[in-house]
């Protein structure tokens, strides 16, 4: 596992990492394992895929119960959540975005997606009834024999099984929920651009990256690019840690 230089032991951040929809915290395992090496402090947050408040709400609630400071990297929806939840968070210093969305307020996930064609991800998809409580809607799964083709078709094939069987679903509501707060308009941001990506159409990611004048890099990858390339997020990663620390 590669060394990686980083920043003075007294002032080092803890990595808050938030999945997207049809993933989990194991979409983060090869990058964890990295960022450890690396000497620094991980977690990988379950996102509840719920609703984007809601959402935004409880990751919220575990950056303000982490003491020093903290870089947050979101993967496709948690990107959404990322920028809800971080505006006005002192101890934010740094938003990466990978194969992600960096929404304005007013604009919602599916908004975004849908912007640019290229996109196959819609077709994958299929709608199951929910009931949580009082609480009832429609949850969105990618169908398995479709998951890695759409989603993960850099990563083996074993591996995307296992993904697919596992993936987290989303309230359908939850992406078409309109974004109310834009932390990244205050917190510098790095944007990585999936261009292999069937998920999120990479001239979408690109239009988002360059209003939110992030610091940007593109990698020829499919959506699950934290699974296909945990050493190249990693890397881009550790660049945000380091320059955030100046």
């Amino acid at each position: 596992m590669p060394n990686h230089p980083y920043a003075p032991e007294n002032n080092r951040p803890t990595i808050v990492l938030v999945h997207g929809a049809f993933a989990d915290s194991s979409s983060w395992n090869g990058v964890i394992d990295e960022l450890r090496a690396a000497g620094l402090p991980v977690l990988a947050v379950a996102n509840p895929l719920r609703g984007l408040a809601q959402d935004a709400q409880y990751l919220r609630s575990v950056i303000d119960h982490i003491d020093g400071p903290v870089v947050v990297a979101g993967h496709s929806y948690g990107g959404s959540v990322m920028g809800e939840a971080t505006e006005g968070a002192a101890n934010v210093r740094a938003l990466v975005y990978v194969a992600s969305f960096i929404l304005v307020p007013g604009e919602s996930t599916s908004e975004l997606a849908g912007m640019f064609p290229g996109g196959e991800l819609g077709a994958a998809l299929t709608s199951v009834p929910y009931l949580a409580g009082a609480s009832r809607g429609d949850d969105l799964y990618i169908e398995q024999d479709k998951y890695r083709a759409v989603f993960a078709a850099d990563v083996p094939e074993a591996t995307a099984a296992l993904m697919a069987a596992t993936q987290r679903p989303i309230a359908s509501a939850a992406l078409d929920d309109a974004a109310t707060k834009a932390g990244w308009k205050t917190i510098p941001t790095w944007s990585m651009i999936t261009l292999d990506d069937l998920a999120v159409p990479a001239e979408s990611m690109r239009f988002m990256s360059a209003r939110a004048q992030s610091h940007t890099v593109e990698i020829e990858a499919s959506h699950a690019v934290t699974v296909s390339e945990p050493a190249s997020v990693t890397e881009f990663i550790l660049d945000a840690v380091r320059e955030s620390n100046r």
